[in-house]
């Protein structure tokens, strides 16, 4: 291969952006391309992110270009000054930022901007995001545009529409007699729950979404903002940064079983070859995920076929989406005699409607009289394409269904690493949510995948991609070391939450577990090899080598830098780890026992060609020994490195 670090790590040669660390008193936190990150007490995060976002008239986000940073950076207080440049299709907006942090805590951002052209907008303006574990539940205090202050608390499970409208300010206790106080101007302010979208914050942002949008920008119009963070208390305790050393740690009592693990259906709609068809049976996938969009029945005969066919050779039954229109009737009739032509063995329908965000009880009713006669022992499920905030805010009608499905992914706001890093716990979220209205209804997760496949929300047609650039449901990070890290922190959180099924990426092709024969179509931006696997497969090998099992709860003390999941079956257990981190970590395993017999394998830049290009090779090495006297073990990690830990 002999590509780059870069690649290998992420997929592409353009690195992320390197935090600069700095201080105000007693908060650590981290400014990061025109953002504040990770302001933190101690170890208690206080807000996730400060941001300015320029959302398009079909809520795309348009990327900004930092010049001109000025900083005076001193041990415990701090000034920025930078100017910003936003541009996307007609969007043509520059601003400038000022960061003051004091001695005291206190933290100020300030915007100024301009429209230079003429431009439709969705959102020009600051985001404040809090953490999802150190707010769920707690209590606030809101101050309102009329300075009244409102009594609340963040919600504990995903709520449907904005907690809190009409803001000014917000402030709660981060420690025990120490409160934060967020307090903007320069619009009025309102929350939503990120968690809708797979985010795990809740966020405050402006302009209030039931003014009507998109909103007409014209040049010259100029925009200011400002957030500003103060601390009240005794903050004598956090003048220091804690150095603790990482732990990753296996809680005493197991989970449930982890649940049915799925595929979807190669996009690519080419026959699998030999070699793709052996790797791929290996993994031993519970099912098949297939797309059929009825209202167009010569596509929707030529994706039966082909998706039948892929079912077949892997021995893997079909979990079919089917999407109908106002003319489902002859639609479904239409499938009815295509289903008798192919004979699918089918495991599971879902069913949507193409006008529809979540599924009406008409349409569930109508597919099952129709598919009966097919099979009646198949399961029925109905709710959304689009996203957990459609299923959340128009809930399907229980009685019709046999379970209910939803898919997710971790970048419809932001696609740097660390969000996606970050939003792994907020995809788990939605589990718990959803079964506080759906009940005993199975949940299926499907699918899951690293990039939004379609935007739901938007108000025009997307523009196709530009020449020579990917897809914008492709992400280069799906062939990288940080992709297979991204999967094993997904699945952790999702095995932990304990939904039904799970279904993730496609099997072959640039949104897979491995490359196609003929190789990516974009080898430029997507560089990955003709027939290879990713090194996200092995995630998915190690757990299909391992056997039916229960997940582990774990507790990694940095989970944004290494995560990890844990199995157990019979007396055995397997712990997988991930850094995903561009820096080497070392981190401490804890168990309630002694490791005994521990044995380690290790994937990262020194082997991960051998694993893509010859993953049986890889697989059938032997792993190396570690000490196993003791009930925890010291892990070195290179960057973006994942190691597997058996013990018996």
């Amino acid at each position: 291969m002999n590509f780059p670090k870069e690649v290998l790590y992420y997929g592409t040669t353009v690195p992320p952006a390197k935090p600069l660390c700095l201080r105000a008193g007693p908060l650590s936190l981290q400014f990061e391309e025109g953002s504040l990150r990770y302001i933190r007490l101690g170890q208690r995060e206080v807000l996730r992110r400060i941001y300015v976002a320029i959302r398009d008239h079909n809520w795309e986000t348009a990327p900004g270009h930092l010049m001109n940073l000025q900083k005076d950076v001193a041990s415990h207080h701090f000034q920025i000054s930078f100017d910003m440049v936003n541009r996307l299709g007609e969007i043509d907006f520059q601003w400038w930022g000022s960061i003051t942090g004091t001695a005291r805590g206190t933290l100020e951002f300030r915007m100024e901007g301009v429209a230079r052209g003429s431009f439709r907008r969705n959102r020009i303006g600051f985001c404040i995001l809090h953490p999802i574990l150190e707010c769920a539940g707690r209590p606030c205090r809101v101050t309102k545009v009329d300075r009244s202050v409102e009594s609340g608390e963040f919600p504990r499970y995903i709520s449907p529409h904005q907690p809190f409208v009409e803001m000014r300010g917000i402030s709660h206790e981060v420690a025990p007699g120490v409160t934060a106080e967020v307090s903007f101007t320069g619009d009025t302010f309102e929350m939503e729950d990120q968690r809708n979208w797979g985010d795990a914050s809740y966020k405050i942002y402006s302009t209030p979404l039931a003014l009507p949008y998109p909103v007409r920008v014209e040049a010259g119009a100029r925009i200011t903002q400002s957030v500003t963070l103060t601390l009240q208390g005794d903050l004598s305790a956090y003048q220091e940064e804690d150095a603790a050393p990482m732990t990753f740690q296996l809680r005493p009592a197991t989970g449930k079983p982890i649940p049915a693990l799925g595929l979807g259906a190669s996009s690519y709609r080419r026959p699998l070859g030999p070699a793709a068809i052996t790797r791929l049976k290996t993994l031993r996938p519970s099912h098949l995920r297939g797309e059929l969009d009825l209202v167009d029945g010569h596509r929707c005969a030529e994706d039966l076929r082909a998706v039948c066919a892929e079912s077949a050779a892997l021995a893997a039954p079909l979990e079919l989406a089917v999407t109908v229109s106002d003319e489902a009737e002859g639609e479904l009739a239409f499938l009815g005699k295509l289903l008798s032509l192919h004979k699918p063995s089918v495991c599971r329908w879902l069913i949507f409607h193409r006008r529809e965000k979540s599924t009406r009880g008409r349409w569930v009713q109508m597919a099952r009289r129709a598919l009966g006669d097919f099979s009646r022992q198949v399961l029925l499920g109905a709710g959304t394409n689009a996203n957990f905030a459609e299923l959340n805010r128009e809930r399907p009608p229980l009685a019709d269904c046999d379970l209910i499905c939803y898919p997710v992914n971790p970048q419809v706001h932001a696609t740097d690493n660390a969000t996606l890093a970050e939003n792994m716990a907020g995809l788990a979220s939605t589990v718990e949510s959803g079964r506080k209205f759906t009940g005993a209804l199975p949940l299926a997760v499907t699918p899951v995948t690293l990039r939004p496949r379609f935007n739901p929300d938007g108000t025009a047609p997307a523009p196709p991609p530009e020449p020579g650039q990917l897809p914008s449901n492709v992400d280069p990070r799906q062939m990288s070391l940080f992709g297979a890290g991204w999967t094993l922190g997904c699945l952790k959180h999702f095995f932990e939450a304990g939904p039904e099924s799970l279904t993730l990426y496609e099997t072959v092709g640039w949104r897979g577990i491995m490359e196609s024969e003929e190789g990516s179509p974009l080898p430029e931006v997507f560089r990955s090899i003709p027939g290879t696997v990713f090194p996200l497969y092995h995630v998915f090998a190690d757990l299909a080598e391992f056997g039916p099992a229960s997940a582990i709860c774990t507790q990694s003390s940095r989970p944004l830098d290494v995560e990890g999941l844990a199995l157990a079956r019979g007396g055995r257990t397997r712990i997988l780890l991930a850094n995903l981190t561009s820096r080497e970590q070392q981190v401490r395993v804890v168990t309630n026992r002694p490791f005994g017999d521990l044995t380690a394998r290790i994937l990262d830049e020194t082997n991960v060609e051998t694993s893509v290009e010859r993953p049986e090779q890889f697989r059938s090495q032997p792993g190396f020994r570690l000490s196993g006297e003791k009930s925890e073990a010291v892990i070195d990690l290179l960057p973006f490195a994942i190691v597997r830990l058996d013990m018996n």
